[in-house]
């Protein structure tokens, strides 16, 4: 390389994963423009990220920042998945736009110091809230777009066949700027209307799918197939997701390898939500409550698009979390017994396969790609996913995004 380069961004010193000799990075107007040792050249900024782990910022395909932070509205809130929609429902006609904000903002901010930088926000639409939420997550996609890419998908929560105003509100923020649209149709008295004119909204205004769907642990009944078979029928291949599938956890392996072809087959992707999937299945088995938990490594080995996302943070349906994705992996692999052999692979269910799921384009670490890249205090991969290696820094499209000091003992 000539020694005349002048960069916006040099990262020295950075390890990357499955290499063994440490890089330099040099970024150019939001993109990389270089990676090798001992980089020529200057740049505007220079950073040096001392042998750690350097990562593509994390992807987190499936979260709802709009009824995040509620627990102290509703501590009582109990009775599994259908209490904590009721609890919420009850909240709902009282969110205002600053509200949501708010609460939206605190949980974005988290997210993005724990190294995420994409992200698809789940919105509930119904005459309850309005618009309300929604315009709120798009004040906070342009607001912080500095350090993240927001998703909007729109959705009925509470179903949509009962009542015609649900579907004139998707309709309308999708033609205000909604990314994409969800269902929910096992919450709907007919949900293979819900599913029907769900596709039928998608293709009439060219958006992704992103379904929460089979969240419960009777293998008697899925909308899965449906769902595959929707897909196919509309040619929307590769742009349809369900979210929790929590009956996958519940079905022998033959089923398991049926369904597994059959997604793979319809290119639908599925996330796993560990969190919330552990916390509301398998109440009625008290301390024989089994995982809960769609094996989504078993789907990843059969071809399809998986990621772990966080779900809820702090609300009834999950009173925890922190907006950390390396630590919903690591949770993941520990319910499923996957060790150290194991771990690159679910470090892809939050970073490249997820991206992959979510159909971003330019993704990762190489020359070309968008310059989004977050350093871990961590100089090992294993090490870094076992011990939830907090970042130290982030840099969206090679600007310095966010800051997090190593902690210090004072002795």
């Amino acid at each position: 390389m000539p020694q005349n380069q002048i960069f916006d961004l040099l990262l020295r010193n950075a390890r990357l994963r499955g290499g063994q000799t440490l890089q330099d990075i040099a970024v150019r107007q939001g993109r990389i423009a270089a990676i090798g040792p001992a980089l020529a050249g200057t740049a505007v900024v220079e950073e040096d990220a001392g042998g750690r782990l350097v990562l593509p910022g994390l992807v987190d395909t499936h979260i709802h920042l709009d009824k995040s932070c509620l627990l102290c509205r509703c501590r009582d809130a109990s009775g599994g998945l259908k209490g904590a929609i009721a609890a919420v429902s009850r909240l709902k006609r009282d969110f205002t736009i600053e509200d949501v904000y708010e609460r939206g903002a605190r949980t974005l901010e988290r997210a993005i110091t724990q190294g995420t930088m994409h992200m698809r926000t789940h919105v509930e639409l119904d005459p309850l809230v309005g618009l309300r939420s929604f315009e709120a997550m798009k004040r906070l996609k342009r607001d912080y777009a500095f350090a993240i890419d927001l998703s909007i998908c729109v959705f009925p929560q509470e179903g949509m066949t009962h009542d015609p105003a649900v579907e004139r509100l998707l309709t309308q923020a999708l033609a205000e700027g909604a990314d994409l649209l969800g269902g929910c149709p096992y919450t709907d008295a007919d949900p293979s209307l819900h599913m029907e004119r769900i596709f039928a909204l998608a293709v009439a205004h060219d958006v992704d799918l992103d379904f929460h769907l089979d969240f419960d642990l009777d293998p008697s009944w899925s909308h899965l197939e449906e769902i595959c078979r929707r897909t196919m029928a509309a040619g929307w291949q590769g742009r349809v997701a369900v979210g929790h599938a929590t009956k996958l956890a519940a079905i022998d392996d033959a089923a398991l390898g049926r369904v597994i072809a059959l997604l793979a087959d319809a290119g639908v992707g599925v996330t796993a939500l560990p969190t919330t999937d552990l916390y509301l299945n398998g109440r009625d088995a008290n301390h024989r409550a089994p995982r809960g938990v769609a094996p989504v490594h078993r789907l990843a080995e059969g071809g399809v698009a998986v990621s772990v996302a966080t779900n809820n943070v702090l609300n009834p349906f999950t009173p925890f979390g922190d907006g950390s994705l390396m630590r919903m992996g690591n949770l993941y692999a520990n319910l499923m017994h996957l060790g150290p052999e194991s771990f690159g692979d679910c470090l892809d269910m939050i970073s490249n396969g997820a991206a992959r799921l979510m159909r971003i384009t330019d993704y990762g670490i190489a020359v070309g790609g968008q310059a989004d890249l977050i350093v871990l205090d961590a100089d090992d991969e294993a090490e870094a996913f076992g011990g939830i290696a907090a970042p130290l820094m982030g840099f969206k499209r090679g600007r310095k995004s966010f800051v997090r000091p190593a902690a210090t003992l004072l002795r």
